[in-house]
């Protein structure tokens, strides 16, 4: 098993029409470039809820394509990674041993969260990967699974938390025009983030500017807070490898480690 201490991620995937962008795809495949090869991905996704914790397919891993109204060929894309029936064992051992409750979901695959970005950053699919649920929204308690999952770093894990800077629906622009919103979140949250204002991030819903317009729900906030648990260490070594928008939305990208 691998000695190095991976990185913990937050990023944003977009939709299923990221393939399309030629600088978002190009900004994803050069980040994974730069990483340490993991041993194994552990994937936390805006578009899996599911309480208790859930951990997904771990031998055969299909592919959940969780979107409508696209056309055929986003139905179409493949990544046939492997399971990580291994890391799933210390996923279990990880969270079952503060009292954590832990579920099975075998037949569940990796939805657009995660297998978007993934065909990016891996597109080989020759990395184990394991997907597991978001159990609450509540920033403090994903805080606190990030710390229980904090260990699998140290043997070459690399945790990604996948949703998206700003996720306001209504302020989608097909002319790439910002709202002043999303731009004073994603100002506000850079600002959060280096100054590492934990307090200010985790009651981000009050404290940022319109935080409740640039996130209606906090689905797609929620899993930077599981990031955050898990590279609480290194809060001080951070940096933002992907910013700027995608269709009026923030895609800022975090590394930590």
């Amino acid at each position: 098993m691998s000695t190095t201490t991976m990185p913990a991620l937050y990023l944003s995937h977009g939709a299923p029409p990221l393939a399309d962008d030629p600088v978002w795809t190009a900004e994803l495949a050069a980040w994974s470039r730069d990483l340490p090869r993991p041993t194994a991905i552990l994937m936390v996704s805006a578009h899996w809820e599911e309480a208790p914790l859930a951990l997904g397919a771990t031998t055969t891993v299909p592919l959940v394509y969780d979107f409508w109204g696209f056309p055929q060929h986003y139905y179409e894309v493949t990544y046939a990674a492997p399971g990580a029936p291994e890391l799933a064992d210390r996923v279990r051992k990880l969270l079952r041993a503060p009292g954590t409750p832990v579920q099975d979901i075998p037949d569940r695959g990796l939805d657009h969260g995660a297998y978007v970005p993934l065909v990016e950053m891996y597109p080989g699919a020759d990395i184990p990967v394991l997907q597991v649920s978001m159990p609450t929204l509540d920033p403090r308690r994903l805080m606190e699974i990030g710390r229980k999952l904090a260990p699998l770093r140290d043997e070459g894990v690399l945790i990604v938390g996948s949703g998206f800077f700003t996720h306001n629906l209504r302020a989608l622009s097909q002319d790439g025009r910002v709202s002043s919103v999303m731009a004073e979140f994603d100002d506000w949250g850079r600002r959060a983030l280096e100054a590492q204002d934990l307090d200010a991030l985790l009651d981000f819903e009050n404290k940022a500017p319109a935080g409740r317009l640039a996130h209606p729900r906090t689905e797609h906030f929620a899993p930077l807070f599981v990031t955050l648990g898990a590279a609480e260490r290194d809060l001080g070594d951070q940096k933002s490898v992907i910013d700027g928008f995608w269709m009026g939305l923030a895609k800022r990208s975090v590394q930590f480690g």
